[in-house]
């Protein structure tokens, strides 16, 4: 009897353990989310479901543009990994947390978090302000020595990105490569995909690889300024653009006729100044230049 007791006593210490190896109980992260649940009520309440994956392509391929034209990760890839990881915009991490990638936190992160049973009890995800932070977020957490290889593709290759994100680790299902290629095959994401030049690349990769060289060894910088308690609300920085990269709509404009006046697709403008319809409005100030 004294044996089955001693055993039952260290079996309830080894499972205490495992819940506290990461700092935090069942009971801490069912409070902590429902912290932020209630900060963001508002906008869950409001929240819009995505009835097709129209819907969602139509919402978030402007932002999948213009992180292939800043980094080099294509927009197809961008765009089913999203629909992929967050169940089309539905899931509950895109809902309460803003988060459409499933990425989870890391000893450099230093915003909210949400937890949530998955490879373990309780694994940490990041929690966003809104889902364009968690999109620019995604190309920023892409920057680590393990998926360096991948910027040197080109930007359409988007079968070679699929085959080395799982061989780069960022899924475990073995079948995570061909899901990618399947949704993008589906719903013809390759179209929001751009070829560029040899030298485009060059410069792109230099750029590219230069600021994950400069990563390597240290604490990357979150991309996004957010919030270190989850009680407490984010400053918000403002972002400063140059008075020759900007441009005020005048009457008779469109989308289409300033994306050519300035050498760019409309696509591009869009996803330059986060414009999820073809609508723009006379004085609105518009971002035509990286």
């Amino acid at each position: 009897m004294y044996k089955k007791w001693a055993f039952f006593i260290l079996l309830v210490i080894i499972v205490s353990c495992k819940s506290r190896k990461k700092g935090i109980t069942s009971h801490q992260a069912t409070r902590n989310n429902k912290e932020v649940q209630k900060l963001n009520n508002e906008a869950i309440a409001h929240y819009t479901t995505f009835g097709d994956v129209g819907q969602y392509i139509d919402r978030f391929r402007s932002i999948a543009v213009q992180e292939m034209n800043t980094y080099g990760i294509p927009a197809s890839i961008t765009l089913a990994q999203g629909l992929l990881e967050s169940g089309n915009g539905n899931g509950e991490l895109a809902v309460v947390a803003n988060n459409h990638f499933g990425i989870k936190c890391t000893s450099d992160w230093k915003g909210k978090s949400y937890f949530k049973n998955d490879d373990k009890i309780n694994d940490c995800f990041r929690v966003y302000d809104n889902p364009e932070s968690s999109f620019r977020d995604h190309s920023e957490f892409l920057k680590r020595k393990r998926y360096a290889p991948l910027f040197e593709l080109d930007k359409n290759d988007y079968e070679g990105w699929a085959k080395g994100l799982k061989a780069a680790g960022y899924a475990t299902n073995p079948q995570y490569p061909q899901l990618l290629i399947n949704l993008i095959k589906k719903y013809n994401l390759d179209q929001y995909d751009m070829s560029e030049t040899d030298y485009q690349k060059i410069k792109r990769e230099d750029r590219v690889l230069a600021q994950i060289n400069k990563n390597i060894g240290k604490n990357s910088k979150d991309s996004l300024k957010q919030i270190t308690s989850v009680a407490t609300p984010a400053a918000v920085k403002p972002q400063y653009i140059p008075l020759n990269k900007m441009y005020q709509v005048k009457q008779g404009d469109t989308l289409y006729n300033v994306s050519k006046r300035f050498n760019l697709t409309v696509d591009e403008l869009k996803a330059l100044n986060s414009i999820g319809d073809d609508q723009i409005k006379i004085g609105q100030q518009l971002i035509i230049a990286h």
